[in-house]
């Protein structure tokens, strides 16, 4: 099977050297067996200036008439999307070929930017870094964005959550093609607990305010500034001066959510904020994050973590010997 790495510009050392340990490592598994190796392992470059190597391997361009069977789109290693998008828009046509003649195309976190900008993503489920959806749902509205999933797969088309999640792809894509045993067997090499279905627990909740909306922006003051004493979202926008219905409409087209949603998770940073830095009990953090409600507040709090108060101070609090 023909694995081809895009070396797009501008992307993370660790998401290609991950590639090439997990395959390396598999290609070695069959070799230990006295087996032909499964993979064929190409790092593929745009430009000679792009053709850096890894170890033994040089980057080469696609050969003309070279059909991969996975390409793999590894994250960018900073938040300059729309740079790192223009920067490599010349692997577009070339990523539309392959997948028309049968290549799976696999992105790692941020790289779901560049599958997205093909437009093979439209339509489809995606998932990226945690803290990078609320940028890719606004650059990329018809794309179905679970911001939650640790991978995501439909039509060959498959994306990872960020940084350790893309392990979970690959050991998916093991499974695919290879099998079972082997994805076990290299999840153990690689310590990948195979039971992780969810990302919400790694995200931080940061303020959207790269946008020209100042009715929008003044009432995301007014939430960071009110979140904990405030009853209701009706309280902090009383002043903003908006319809609520313009506002809503508003707020959701620049931010990706309604300012209920939007004040729930700034609420629901500071509960975790508290909790990983504080010795505050579970109840005084209900009450200094805005919540007065113990039921109401864990259930809110599972719902956007993906585990319980205390679950996530027992994960997140402590220290490692």
């Amino acid at each position: 099977m023909k694995l081809g790495i895009v070396l797009s510009r501008n992307h993370r050392l660790l998401s290609v050297a991950a590639m090439l340990d997990v395959f390396d490592s598999v290609n070695s598994f069959y070799e230990e067996d006295g087996l032909e190796k499964p993979f064929e392992i190409k790092l593929l470059c745009k430009d000679e200036d792009d053709a850096v190597s890894y170890g033994s391997y040089s980057a080469v361009s696609p050969a003309e008439g070279d059909v991969y069977t996975i390409l793999f789109i590894p994250a960018f290693k900073d938040d300059a999307i729309a740079n790192n998008i223009q920067a490599n828009k010349s692997w577009i046509p070339w990523l539309h070929s392959q997948y028309r003649q049968g290549a799976a195309i696999a992105s790692y976190c941020t790289g779901a930017f560049l599958l997205a900008a093909t437009g093979l993503l439209n339509g489809r489920p995606a998932t990226t870094h945690i803290n990078a959806w609320p940028v890719f749902y606004k650059l990329f509205p018809e794309v179905k964005v679970q911001a939650e999933a640790v991978v995501t797969e439909k039509d060959n088309i498959y994306t990872s959550g960020g940084a350790t999640n893309s392990f979970h792809l690959m050991m998916l894509l093991l499974e695919k093609y290879c099998n079972r045993s082997v994805a076990v067997r290299a999840a153990k090499l690689f310590s990948v607990d195979m039971d992780r279905n969810l990302q919400l627990y790694f995200g931080t909740f940061t303020h959207i305010e790269d946008h020209d909306d100042e009715i929008v922006r003044r009432a995301q003051e007014e939430i960071k500034k009110n979140y904990s004493t405030a009853a209701t979202i009706e309280e902090i926008i009383t002043d903003v001066p908006a319809s609520r219905r313009n506002l809503v409409r508003r707020f959701k087209q620049v931010t990706g959510l309604t300012p209920i949603e939007y004040l729930q998770k700034t609420r629901i940073e500071a509960a975790k904020q508290l909790l990983e830095t504080s010795r505050c009990s579970i109840l005084e953090v209900m009450l200094q994050s805005g919540y007065n409600d113990l039921k109401t507040f864990r259930s809110l709090f599972k719902k956007n973590v993906g585990m319980t108060p205390k679950m996530y101070r027992d994960k997140f609090s402590g220290q490692m010997v």
